[in-house]
């Protein structure tokens, strides 16, 4: 039989980012994540929180320490993975759960947090986070048939044409 290991989780970012680098140069970060939600206890709504432990890795650990912080929302697609060590003070075997990311997207405004550098181009519309952001610049489209500066659709004279749904 085989194995299936895929985690999807949206929430917002607990603490602020702090980027580290390998022995190698290869960028990582941990970052946590607290998912809500909402339960019905009795005769009133409550808010459950579930705090995720996640690492990203490469070009994504540098995106998040420079785009995200504290309070920002993120979606983050990944792989569960059990970390195992042993407590150096009590000698004891520790094993901890946790997410490692392999897609990020940015999600929702700014939140509370500012991260490293800039904003996103688009606030508030998810940003791929393999995609560099660019920066982009509005150009009106040309006015078409029947358009006007204030409405710049094109006026069509049968509206009420056969729509096959």
């Amino acid at each position: 039989m085989s194995s299936f290991n895929k985690v999807m989780i949206m929430g917002n970012i607990t603490r602020d980012i702090e980027l580290r680098y390998t022995p190698k140069g290869t960028a990582v970060t941990d970052l946590g994540v607290a998912c809500n939600r909402r339960v019905k206890q009795g005769e009133e709504w409550v808010d459950e929180t579930t705090f995720v432990d996640v690492t990203l890795w490469g070009r994504q650990a540098e995106l998040a320490s420079q785009y995200l912080g504290k309070g920002r929302g993120v979606f983050i697609e990944g792989r569960l993975q059990m970390d195992s060590w042993v407590d150096q003070q009590s000698g004891q075997k520790r094993q901890r759960l946790k997410v490692v990311g392999e897609n990020m997207q940015f999600v929702g405004g700014g939140g509370a947090g500012g991260g490293g550098g800039q904003r996103p181009p688009q606030q508030g519309a998810p940003q791929q986070a393999n995609q560099a952001p660019a920066q982009q610049s509005y150009q009106a489209p040309p006015q078409q048939q029947g358009g006007s500066p204030s409405n710049p659709m094109p006026q069509f004279e049968d509206e009420d044409d056969d729509i096959p749904f």
